[in-house]
């Protein structure tokens, strides 16, 4: 993955093409946008802060729509290829997701956790979708992409969608903001775990 965009100063150009924004996910391109490894670095680091900080206090998560029983099988950044593989949504709409997740987040005082993240993420971003695109698949389709009924996709829907008061508008500025964020917060995390990785492969060859 490239450097930081934000090492110097750029424009909003730069940065939204850096983070491949600029392209679409059913122009056929087989390359996957930047946005999608940082947000999911940037999900996942959340996630193991609040699942951290639930077993260090005597607070227990409180249960909601959006969790279940068990965490899937598939990682936040597994579950973000597949959904960027089977929709047809713009690239923007992973970033308006992430503005919607925490939006909720805030109103309802929930923790991200590995139970409830990735049905916000199917939620947020069929919601994005319909608000964003011109063209939008149907709630029965996103449920067979995110792995849950009809009937759940439906109640995830208008749930967050009461959750947020229907404030979906996403000000430029936002939307410039967590572009930001993402990059910068990303970054970091996706640096700190290359390096990780470099160590895990080489212990073995230490003496």
């Amino acid at each position: 993955m490239g450097g930081s965009v934000l090492k110097g100063k750029v424009d909003e150009s730069d940065l939204y093409e850096a983070l491949g924004l600029c392209q679409f996910s059913g122009d056929g391109s087989e390359e996957t946008p930047r946005i999608l490894p940082l947000l999911s670095c940037v999900l996942e680091k959340s996630v193991r802060r609040n699942e951290k900080s639930l077993e260090g206090s005597r607070r227990k998560d409180e249960i909601t729509v959006f969790h279940g029983s068990k965490a899937p099988g598939l990682s936040i950044r597994q579950y973000l290829d597949r959904i960027l593989r089977y929709s047809s949504c713009s690239n923007s709409c992973f970033v308006v997701a992430h503005i919607y997740i925490d939006r909720y987040l805030q109103t309802t005082g929930a923790r991200l956790t590995s139970l409830n993240v990735h049905r916000l993420l199917i939620t947020s971003i069929l919601i994005a979708a319909k608000f964003l695109d011109d063209d939008c698949l149907d709630n029965a389709y996103y449920a067979k992409v995110g792995g849950v009924s009809t009937a759940e996709m439906n109640r995830l829907e208008m749930k967050l969608l009461f959750s947020l008061d229907f404030r979906l508008h996403v000000t430029p500025e936002i939307f410039r903001k967590y572009c930001y964020k993402i990059e910068k917060e990303g970054s970091i995390e996706y640096h700190r775990l290359e390096k990780d990785e470099i160590k895990r492969t080489t212990v073995g060859y230490t003496h």
